[in-house]
């Protein structure tokens, strides 16, 4: 089974959904999985369009976060913390250039490391994931070049990748993050709990 992951380094239900897919892909390692992008804040100035203005926005998405870590299973995510930061809210397209120049160098593999490394950054240690110091930061974490990715995440094919998965992701007909798709024809939208997300895999291989 081919199962396409979309998400994207802003979704705190996602941060609480990637370590059961992890969970998922050890328990059935024959599965094919491949990460998507998906930008919910795609510009710097998304978040003042939404809410209309960084503050209200903030206040709004961490609340998103709190009811996110009622599903994340250790209990990581730090709105608190965030709350108390002074900076903009970050937006999507930093994070998933990162993801995108990770996956340059190690596939699908790195693509997954530097997604929630970056999603930790974001939730747990509450950085302004949108700074290139921090993006560069998680990428030394996981073990890429630096001077590659460098180039890498400054290049306009990787840009272009993002653009293709975002692209990908309405043909699909995904809207929402959390999502898998199964072998392009059964899509399962959301977070849900392991046991769960088990037997919908099982009911498909069936």
């Amino acid at each position: 089974m081919k199962i396409e992951f979309f998400h994207d380094v802003l979704c705190a239900w996602c941060y609480a959904y990637s370590p059961k897919v992890r969970r998922l892909s050890q328990e059935f390692p024959w599965l094919k999985i491949t990460h998507r992008c998906f930008a919910l804040v795609p510009t710097q100035n998304s978040i003042v369009e939404m809410f209309g203005s960084h503050e209200a926005g903030k206040l709004e998405i961490l609340e998103h976060w709190k009811a996110a870590n009622e599903l994340d299973d250790e209990k990581r995510i730090c709105a608190d913390d965030m709350a108390c930061k002074n900076f903009n809210f970050p937006y999507s397209m930093p994070g998933l250039l990162a993801c995108k120049a990770a996956e340059i160098q190690g596939g699908s593999k790195k693509h997954w490391d530097m997604f929630d490394r970056i999603q930790k950054a974001h939730f747990t240690e509450t950085l302004d994931i949108s700074r290139f110091d921090v993006l560069l930061g998680c990428a030394k974490d996981v073990g890429l070049d630096l001077r590659q990715f460098n180039s890498d995440f400054n290049s306009t094919g990787t840009k272009a990748m993002v653009e293709s998965d975002i692209e990908r992701a309405e043909e699909l007909g995904v809207f929402i993050v959390p999502s898998l798709v199964l072998n392009e024809d059964v899509v399962i939208n959301g977070s849900q709990d392991y046991e769960t997300l088990k037997k919908l895999i099982e009911e498909n291989l069936n």
